[in-house]
């Protein structure tokens, strides 16, 4: 049942888009896990809301801390052959994801609305319109999620919605919705770490998959290189000192004028097969750092100015160039497209050897997050696993970019540890203040990782989910 969607391909709607796709969808009389039973447990409730030491942590009103629901058995092998259902909301960028996910992974129906029109019109995430689109389709998304996998409310087990990282205004339209659906139903509601669920998701896909296992998340905000020791414990081996490299594919394919409908990866990707990867001498980035983090910013002023150097409009589209524009953009696309992944290679290689050091036992490495859709990323990475004695894993492309089965998915893990909390009430004030964390780090840094380069802002960033889970564990055992 958990490959299932390996051989016929996830349930997606895409609004406006492909209307005629088909739809995986079973007939479900699902147990509601017992969830009654389960909230009248006048043990305290599980938060990933902790004392902090931070004095710019704040406690918010998102969970509660009334009582604690006791954590459920854990089992290394994520993939329980039970009745559990999970729906999953995800809108912490541009698109507006819900999906509905069983227990045992196979995956009753998934529905993406993209806002690749605004994307266009803005050249980029506007997040206030971003909002608006999300506001606009959220209660459609959701529905059809659940029509498209023959269930009602009523049948789900509880609730997943991704709380950061991702754009305030964004991650709000799903936190709400998701705190509706809960409260009118009763349900169980579970806060997702966005890069989290990126990972988790590869569980579903890889049975032999467990902890540890590394990962590599790369998308359009996120360079992201992690060891998993076990579910929401995180080492951060490196992240981005700046642009993530998804935000440096999009930027090459506007200015290079092309099709950005479907974002600027593929479109960059398709253009470089027609280029010469060594005509146009990109410096690595971070060549000379001996640390596992990223840096796109530097490689992105090179790009620039050598679209000026050949002239290139980026207002004619590479459609309409002439053949010599065409092989010079072309050029400047294979050239930049190798030295970008160089740069995710030469990390990764060190990343493997430092978590090697920390987990010995490591068999698995993920690459999962929008680029690692990118085929000429996954045929470079899984040479460098390969010498590594390391199995890659990447999940199909549907499950790469955002999407609500991660969210489903990641919910479910967590929930069967008795990482959920009760329902929120029916109603609530429209001033109420939902927890939602824009800038929020998944494990703690390793000492080697650590950049002098990075100066990151820290006013607003949350505690890490990995110091969050460990301050309550610390709390449940002094407690017992």
């Amino acid at each position: 049942m958990v490959r299932l969607f390996l051989t016929l391909s996830p349930a997606i709607s895409r609004f406006n888009l492909y209307p005629g796709i088909s739809i995986l969808a079973r007939n479900n009389n699902s147990l509601r896990l017992q969830k009654h039973h389960k909230l009248k447990t006048k043990t305290p409730t599980f938060s990933l809301i902790s004392p902090s030491s931070s004095p710019n942590f704040q406690r918010t009103r998102f969970y509660s801390t009334e009582t604690r629901i006791s954590s459920l058995p854990y089992s290394e092998n994520p993939n329980f052959d039970d009745n559990l259902v999970v729906l999953g909301i995800e809108t912490s960028c541009d698109d507006t994801a819900a999906a509905v996910v069983r227990g045992n992974g196979e995956i009753l129906s998934q529905v993406i609305s993209s806002q690749a029109e605004l994307l266009v019109q803005y050249g980029g995430v506007a997040p206030k319109q971003a909002e608006e689109a999300h506001s606009r389709v959220i209660d459609k998304v959701v529905q059809d999620a659940l029509d498209k996998a023959n269930l009602t409310e009523k049948d789900l087990s509880a609730v997943a919605v991704t709380i950061g990282p991702g754009l305030s205004l964004c991650l709000r339209v799903g936190v709400r919705k998701a705190r509706r659906v809960a409260g009118n139903f009763s349900l169980p509601i579970v806060g997702v770490h966005h890069m989290e669920a990126h990972a988790l998701v590869a569980r579903l896909v890889e049975q032999e998959l467990s902890f540890p296992f590394m990962a590599l998340l790369i998308s359009g905000g996120h360079n992201l290189l992690v060891l998993a020791h076990k579910l929401g414990q995180y080492t951060q081996l490196g992240t981005t000192v700046d642009d993530a490299i998804g935000e440096a594919f999009d930027k090459t394919a506007k200015w290079l004028g092309l099709d950005m409908h479907r974002s600027g990866g593929p479109a960059v990707e398709e253009l470089a097969l027609e280029g010469d990867a060594k005509s146009v001498k990109f410096n690595v980035p971070m060549k000379y750092h001996k640390d596992c983090n990223f840096s796109y910013a530097g490689l992105k002023t090179q790009v620039r100015l050598a679209i000026e150097a050949k002239e290139i409009d980026a207002k004619c589209p590479v459609s309409s160039a002439t053949n010599e524009d065409r092989r010079n953009r072309a050029d400047i696309a294979a050239s930049f497209q190798r030295v970008a992944v160089l740069h995710l290679e030469e990390k990764c290689e060190r990343a493997i050897d430092w978590a090697l050091e920390l987990e010995p036992s490591i068999k698995h490495m993920v690459i999962s997050g929008g680029v690692a859709s990118n085929k000429y990323v996954r045929l470079r990475l899984n040479n460098i696993v390969e010498n590594k004695n390391l199995k890659l894993v990447c999940p199909p492309p549907s499950l790469c970019t955002d999407n609500g089965v991660m969210v489903a998915w990641t919910g479910l893990e967590h929930f069967r540890v008795g990482r959920y909390d009760p329902p929120p009430p029916a109603t609530e004030p429209e001033d109420y203040v939902y927890d939602l964390r824009p800038r929020w780090p998944l494990g703690e840094e390793y000492a080697k990782g650590r950049s002098e380069a990075r100066s990151m802002r820290t006013a607003r960033i949350h505690p890490s989910l990995t110091s969050i889970i460990r301050a309550d564990s610390l709390q449940q055992q002094t407690q017992t």
